[in-house]
């Protein structure tokens, strides 16, 4: 699947992967490792910065930077995947699910065309930026795509995994990566195989499902606050959303009280809707979904910040993984505009 570039000798060694611990420096050192492998491999820029010196750099015939033009960006990639190459697309979660989706429908999805979207500031992460790039919407809309897999990581080590497997997928791929650096996950022998959840730990009162930096985190450090309580909550990383490990959300619902999702993201659409949906369709069970809310987060902030203000973090994985246990109903809800019949009376 790969070949040997030639005229590469003054290429500068990729740099750690880690690097600033983001997600985001990851992928930039391993796309620029997998592309001095494979000439096939480019790197489509929409003027997203540091690219040019990371990746221009080293590779110059790989490299194209269309500018702010996301629409553009999509259909060139198409253009270029038409004729064998590998391209990765790269822009700002927000723009690749809104203002270019209909490219990303037509020209890439439609056809089937191996373009990887890797989309930055996902979720509230670019929270300092306002509702303007933030991308509370953006699974919701790649995943309703025919033939494309949905992929984000929960750290730097998994980008690199993740990244690596992507790039002979066939079709098209989202991958969604956030901004700033994260910790990394604790994952004991938990391996990466795309549409493969990652158990992260054990336990056999209920399963937290969280998917993305943040969110994973989140879940780890309630399930060790629930341990503290005598509940033990098994933790997964569902990294790919579509396809969804179904036979995982399967097995959660079968063996714990119930499940609780964790997600950077709209609570419309996202994992907790596809998890939900597996639920639904194939062994019903309690599913409770720590989202964004349902509503633009308008004041500023940084990443957690906007996270906690929006009803996700650690607090509200706990407070929902107990009102899993106790069965208690949820009357009210900040996560959407309607009520239950209890709220009603």
């Amino acid at each position: 699947m790969s070949g040997t570039l030639s005229g590469v000798g003054t290429a500068r060694p990729a740099a750690d992967p880690r690097q600033d611990g983001s997600d985001r420096a990851a992928y930039r050192a391993t796309l620029l490792e997998l592309a001095q492998a494979d000439r096939r491999i480019w790197c489509l820029d929409s003027d997203m910065g540091g690219l040019e010196k990371q990746f221009e750099a080293v590779l110059p015939e790989q490299y194209v930077d269309l500018g702010i033009a996301e629409a553009n960006l999509m259909s060139v990639g198409a253009a270029l995947a038409s004729t064998g190459l590998l391209p990765f697309v790269n822009t700002m979660a927000a723009f690749a699910s809104a203002r270019a989706l209909e490219q990303v429908k037509i020209d890439i999805a439609y056809h089937r065309l191996p373009v990887r979207i890797v989309a930055t500031h996902s979720g509230l992460s670019a929270g300092h930026l306002g509702p303007t790039h933030h991308a509370q919407q953006d699974l919701a809309v790649m995943r309703s795509l025919p033939h494309m897999t949905v992929m984000t990581p929960a750290d730097a080590e998994e980008t690199v995994r993740m990244v690596n497997a992507a790039a002979y997928l066939p079709g098209p791929v989202y991958i969604r990566l956030g901004r700033g650096p994260t910790d990394p996950v604790r994952r004991g022998n938990a391996g990466f195989t795309v549409g493969r959840a990652a158990k992260l730990r054990t336990g056999g009162d209920l399963t937290i499902i969280a998917a993305g930096s943040h969110p994973v985190l989140f879940a780890l450090e309630a399930a060790d606050r629930l341990a503290g309580q005598g509940v033990e909550a098994a933790v997964l990383n569902m990294h790919t959303i579509k396809p969804l490990d179904v036979e995982a959300v399967v097995r959660a619902a079968d063996s714990t009280a119930g499940i609780v999702t964790v997600e950077d993201h709209s609570v419309l659409g996202g994992l907790g809707g596809a998890v939900a949906e597996a639920v639904a369709e194939h062994r019903p069970a309690r599913v409770l979904r720590v989202g964004v809310s349902d509503a633009f987060a308008s004041r500023p902030g940084d990443h957690r910040t906007q996270l906690r203000a929006a009803g996700v973090s650690a607090d509200h994985v706990v407070a929902a993984a107990l009102a899993v246990l106790d069965g208690r109903p949820r009357t009210t809800s900040v996560h959407h505009p309607h009520t239950t019949k209890e709220s009603a009376s």
